[in-house]
């Protein structure tokens, strides 16, 4: 437990239920229909300890990040902080130890994906020194049906 009274914790498939729940009521972050407790639980096995909850001293759910890798890249999905705990640094603090978890796996550049839209989120990241790229445009295609 740290001084303001948080600890941070590997994600867990058992985790899955409370998490999605969190990540359907922060703003900003987008869920769609294949991201469901096995898909992500498929994710968390492909990815063993990169993702990360935050939980305030009696338990409760005040942060969680979805990381992972494909032995090249770093990717951090989700990344969201409880509105109540938000100016504390906890969402810095969730971010880098994502990112610590990437590097101790050998990742030397890592991604994420914000909506253009969610210009706090932007503002977040671009004050942790994350850079905007202008030379990649996202393209997404549905496989077998599915659909956000």
């Amino acid at each position: 437990m740290s001084a303001d009274g948080v600890r941070f914790d590997t994600l867990r498939e058992d985790d899955l239920p409370e998490v999605l729940r969190f990540w359907r009521r922060i703003e900003g972050i987008g869920l769609d229909d294949i991201e469901g407790p096995e898909p992500l639980a498929r994710y968390l096995r492909r990815n063993p300890g990169m993702s990360v909850v935050v939980r305030a001293a009696d338990g409760t759910l005040v942060g969680a990040a979805l990381c992972g890798h494909d032995g090249r890249r770093g990717y951090l999905h989700h990344v969201g902080i409880d509105l109540f705990w938000r100016g504390r640094g906890l969402g810095k603090r969730l971010v880098e130890q994502c990112l610590e978890r990437l590097e101790a796996e050998g990742i030397a550049r890592c991604h994420l994906f914000v909506f253009a839209n969610n210009e706090g989120g932007l503002a977040f990241y671009e004050k942790l020194g994350w850079r905007r790229r202008r030379d990649l445009v996202v393209l997404s295609r549905d496989l077998s049906g599915h659909s956000p």
